[in-house]
């Protein structure tokens, strides 16, 4: 039997590869801003390991997943503070200090910036 979750990941995964109407139909627009919001998180999250592959200098091929620490990746504290900079230069954002200071995985991250993301004004 297939979870509804698996089965969601399997939608959300060939949902680039559909109609836009289409997918209108199938999905209806309620699941369809769920399904885009995953993928938004997703992409999200891997700009984020990027980044902090980037600042630690890791291989391309370090495996790195949301929930991933800083700090059991060698983070000090120095790191991330440059970590969160290139974040907001990438994302053109500003991380309050206090935020910054709770951020402590790649999760956490991503999720801070959806967040200022959302937030931010539009032109």
């Amino acid at each position: 039997m297939v979870s509804t979750l698996e089965r969601s990941d399997k939608e959300v995964d060939n949902l680039g590869n559909m109609d836009t109407e289409l997918q209108m139909k199938v999905f209806g627009q309620k699941e369809m801003k769920l399904m885009i919001g995953l993928l938004a998180k997703a992409e999200t999250v891997q700009k984020v390991s990027d980044i902090v592959k980037e600042q630690l200098a890791l291989s391309a091929d370090t495996p790195l997943t949301a929930e991933s620490k800083f700090s059991a990746l060698g983070a000090d504290s120095l790191d991330t503070v440059e970590i969160v900079m290139a974040l907001e230069e990438k994302f053109n954002i500003s991380v309050e200090e206090s935020d910054a200071q709770n951020i402590t995985t790649i999760q956490e991250a991503a999720d801070l910036i959806e967040d200022l993301v959302q937030k931010k004004p539009t032109a």
